[in-house]
């Protein structure tokens, strides 16, 4: 794998204890080559603190996983900016202020896979889920489905989807504790959720730490086995 395989957990007084200091320690091991989900919707949700950190560690030639490529100069568009990412699989490149990814996709410097974004949120799912592929309409008789295998299933037309998974997920919640357990805030919670179940390594950055007991367990959308590291980035 291109990021630790095993995260380390902290055993502190004998309590396991999933926080870390930095961003930077949350987002350790990631390698070159690596496949790496950002979640987030747009601005929303998007783990800035941890790809400001990717950005510092140096990791090159990455495969991204995104709804979208970023606006601006920071956050992922300054990874791509920056040459680093290699090739990105996402339903929307070019938003509003995503001019980085224009200038590199029409200079032919770096790859697309466009993925309807229902389709995208599903593959991430399956990945998780140790689905490794499903049949879906979305697509069917477009260029979405050129070069895949399609059937006909209850009389129309799918296509065969592959599903997503990863070395390392970048994730952004409201509050988490020290187990790793996860809530998060309104739309802001978007793909994190899927997408931290589909990775080997899952970092967090959490607008708040609170102690165990205070999220109340049937608001937990993210439970902690799925988590490594969790950093708090206010």
């Amino acid at each position: 794998m291109r990021a630790d395989a095993a995260p380390q957990r902290r055993v502190i007084d004998g309590r396991l204890d999933k926080i870390v200091a930095t961003a930077d320690e949350a987002v350790a091991g990631l390698r070159d080559g690596a496949r790496l989900m950002v979640g987030g919707f747009g601005d929303v949700g998007v783990p800035m603190a941890l790809l400001d950190a990717v950005l510092r560690m140096g990791a090159r030639d990455l495969e991204v996983i995104s709804n979208n490529a970023g606006s601006g100069h920071t956050g992922l568009a300054a990874l791509l900016e920056r040459g680093r990412v290699r090739r990105i699989v996402c339903s929307y490149p070019k938003t509003s202020g995503s001019t980085v990814f224009e200038d590199l996709y029409r200079a032919g410097r770096i790859e697309l896979e466009l993925v309807p974004q229902g389709t995208l949120a599903e593959r991430i799912r399956a990945g998780g889920a140790g689905i490794g592929a499903f049949f879906t309409p979305t697509g069917a008789g477009t260029v979405f489905a050129q070069g895949k295998e399609t059937r006909v299933i209850d009389g129309r037309e799918q296509v065969l989807e592959h599903a997503l998974k990863a070395d390392m997920a970048l994730v952004r919640c409201w509050r988490a504790d020290r187990w790793g357990n996860l809530v998060y805030r309104k739309t802001a919670r978007s793909f994190g959720a899927v997408m931290a179940t589909a990775a080997t390594v899952v970092a967090v950055e959490a607008a708040q730490i609170v102690p165990l007991g205070a999220l109340d367990p049937e608001t937990v959308v993210t439970p902690g086995v799925t988590v490594a590291r969790v950093v708090e980035a206010p």
